[in-house]
């Protein structure tokens, strides 16, 4: 999982720059994926040192959490982007975009958080 957090990150990161050029370097909130990503690359990174990784996957488990909450919200903007009324598409697309990575990512982290308790 330490691997995978820090695969999502990176995908987090390189949202964020793109959602920031696509603003034309005007919209800082943009980065907003890309901080979200850096923090599940360290904690990604941290995991992978002994004794380590089932607190720093908890707590990037919370993380993406975090990220979810504030981003999920742009999927019911969705038919707004299809129809062309979206008051700024790049951002629509970019957060909603972050919310489907971060379920996926939650998804693939409650299922091995509970292979790994059947595992003990």
């Amino acid at each position: 999982m330490p691997n995978v957090t820090v695969r999502v990150g990176a995908v987090l990161i390189a949202l964020g720059l793109v959602a920031y050029l696509a603003s034309g370097l005007a919209s800082l909130t943009a980065l907003i994926p890309a901080a979200f990503g850096a923090v599940l690359v360290g904690l990604g990174v941290a995991a992978k040192v002994d004794g380590h990784a089932q607190t720093m996957m908890h707590f990037a488990m919370v993380v993406a959490l975090l990220g979810l909450i504030g981003s999920v919200g742009e999927l019911f903007a969705l038919p707004a982007l299809l129809s062309g009324t979206a008051a700024n598409p790049a951002a629509v697309m970019a957060r909603a975009a972050m919310a489907v990575l971060l379920i996926a990512y939650l998804a693939l982290g409650v299922r091995s958080f509970i292979a790994a308790r059947r595992a003990r």
